[in-house]
């Protein structure tokens, strides 16, 4: 088998992915891999509390690693950060990466470059799945998640905090994918078929940041450039430990 790191997000693409590849016996999913930013110890992106993270890693009986990050860090610095890791992990026996990317094929290649100078392997167990398929059955598997952060240009507060199932999908316009695979929104994981016991939490406040807009950019909602906000607004719902 390969010893096998695990890039864990919290969200449900992860989920579904390590659902799928734990059922493979290739793979040994030995360390659970999550960027967390170090000013607020929350998952980067995401917002959710580290606390939470913990507990996922916990219910899942992985042991978990955390890509230390401070407050909205360079591309450089990322990626330093993270040779540094994969070197270090390499020397633990470690020889695979997996991912639970579903079509961005730039980001796909990009994983697969840098991975291969360390001289790992990467593995996507859903990709190019359809994406609605997808959802529908990650939630007939009995996955139960929360939308945390929505991209405020395209979804509105009222879709922060809310759980995924069939009503939640109906309710999203034609130009968001089911997964929000273009970053839409990214959910928090807190019960399913991986997990020993569901995680407890209440629903806090929904706050609305905004970031500067990177110029390299994964984002596919603008045709140019020129079309490309300075800034980009987030609603963030904020989960609180029980």
């Amino acid at each position: 088998m390969f010893k096998s790191i695990f890039n864990w997000s919290g969200g449900k693409d992860s989920a579904l992915a390590l659902y799928h590849v734990l059922k493979d016996n290739r793979y040994s999913i030995a360390r659970l891999l999550t960027s967390v930013n170090t000013t607020y110890q929350r998952v980067s992106m995401h917002g959710v509390r580290e606390t939470l993270l913990e507990q996922q890693a916990e219910c899942l009986g992985i042991p978990l690693q955390k890509l230390q990050l401070n407050d909205q860090p360079t591309m450089s610095e990322y990626n330093q950060l993270m040779e540094a890791t994969m070197i270090g992990l390499k020397k633990e026996g470690f020889t695979h990466s997996i991912f639970g990317d579903i079509f961005l094929e730039d980001l796909k290649k990009f994983r697969e470059d840098k991975l291969s100078q360390q001289g790992f392997k990467a593995h996507f167990p859903i990709w190019k799945r359809n994406t609605r398929e997808l959802v529908h059955e990650f939630i007939d598997l009995g996955f139960k998640t929360i939308v945390v952060c929505i991209k405020g240009e395209l979804l509105d507060k009222s879709f922060a905090g809310r759980v995924i199932d069939q009503e939640f999908l109906k309710d999203l316009p034609a130009n968001v994918d089911p997964c929000g695979e273009n970053g839409e929104f990214h959910t928090f994981v807190y019960d399913g078929p991986i997990f020993d016991k569901p995680i407890d939490f209440q629903v806090g406040e929904t706050v609305y940041r905004e970031y500067k807009a990177p110029k390299d950019s994964d984002d596919n909602c603008f045709s140019s450039d020129t079309d490309r906000p300075n800034q980009m607004g987030f609603w963030f719902c904020d989960l609180l430990p029980c």
